[in-house]
């Protein structure tokens, strides 16, 4: 939403000030001007991009269009599902909680949080941590090494749509000069023309200009920061997993490991310590209910 409204106060502010000044507007309409720009632009990033990346850039677009970043409500669901499975492992044992690990779409304890269920990647992130305490051979500080290194992979692929979309800013200056040029060269071949269509031809050549600079640092340019913006955000949740899971490796109590991963959460999103024991007691009391419901059909 901000960044529908943000174009909107820059065109408003570009239309109305070039029209305030005495230019005709109807000059910056230069149709074949915005095709030689953008064919050029769209061409060199598939160029310079693969397949998948291109894809994703798509996506990364319609995440900040939609400001698809985590709110209060997920961290509250992160945190409930792992002193879920936290309480679990350490009342019940590894072979209790492992069903939960290996399929988490018929767990009792992940059935809570769909939300999290409809986020794969979180969910496998997650799952494997589990697993490897579950395993019981793995040291916090090797666990620790092998969640950033993870973590570090997930931000490098989660950037490559802002990379690229910065360096096409970067080019969209240089092709409207191109475009320009064009112009130019078409306004050369009519020097025999009169001084109005001269004029005319010119101004439509200068417009190319104008459009790869605008388009590069209002459009594209601060498009690729949204984008970066959201998608850091988009990684909090694995930040507060990590954080929460180390202080519990390290024998820490589940409530008390859930403080270190809160404390990771900006503030602006963070839930308050009763919110996230209020979150915990209620969840688990009804994980254990569904539990139950589950071992009496089995039984059944």
């Amino acid at each position: 939403m901000t960044i529908i409204v943000g174009l909107i106060i820059v065109s408003i502010s570009l239309i109305g000030g070039f029209a305030a000044l005495g230019g005709k507007v109807s000059v910056l309409w230069q149709p074949w001007e915005l095709v030689i720009i953008l064919g050029i632009g769209f061409g060199a990033y598939v160029v310079a991009n693969p397949f998948k990346s291109i894809l994703d850039t798509a996506r990364a677009i319609g995440e900040a269009l939609r400001g698809a970043v985590p709110k209060k409500r997920d961290y509250l669901d992160v945190l409930a599902l792992l002193y879920g499975l936290m309480r679990e492992l350490r009342a019940k044992g590894r072979n209790e909680v492992e069903p939960h690990i290996e399929d988490p779409r018929s767990s009792a304890i992940f059935q809570n949080f769909p939300g999290i269920l409809d986020n794969p990647r979180l969910t496998t992130f997650i799952c494997d941590y589990f697993r490897l305490i579950i395993v019981g051979n793995a040291r916090a500080h090797e666990i620790e090494a092998l969640v950033d290194e993870e973590l570090h992979t997930i931000h490098r692929d989660q950037m490559k749509p802002f990379g690229a979309l910065s360096v096409l800013a970067e080019a969209l200056p240089a092709i409207g000069i191109v475009a320009a040029v064009l112009g130019v060269i078409k306004a050369m071949g009519a020097i025999d023309q009169s001084p109005q269509i001269l004029g005319s031809l010119i101004g439509a050549a200068l417009v190319g200009t104008f459009i790869g600079i605008f388009s590069s640092y209002a459009i594209v340019g601060p498009l690729a920061q949204k984008i970066k913006s959201v998608r850091e955000k988009r990684l909090r949740p694995y930040i507060a997993v990590k954080q929460t899971l180390l202080a519990f490796m390290n024998g820490a109590a589940p409530q008390i490991a859930l403080e270190h991963g809160r404390k990771t959460i900006s503030e602006h999103d963070r839930p308050t310590i009763d919110e996230v024991e209020s979150e915990t007691m209620n969840t688990s009391g009804v994980a254990a209910d569904n539990v139950q419901e589950l071992q009496n059909r089995g039984a059944a």
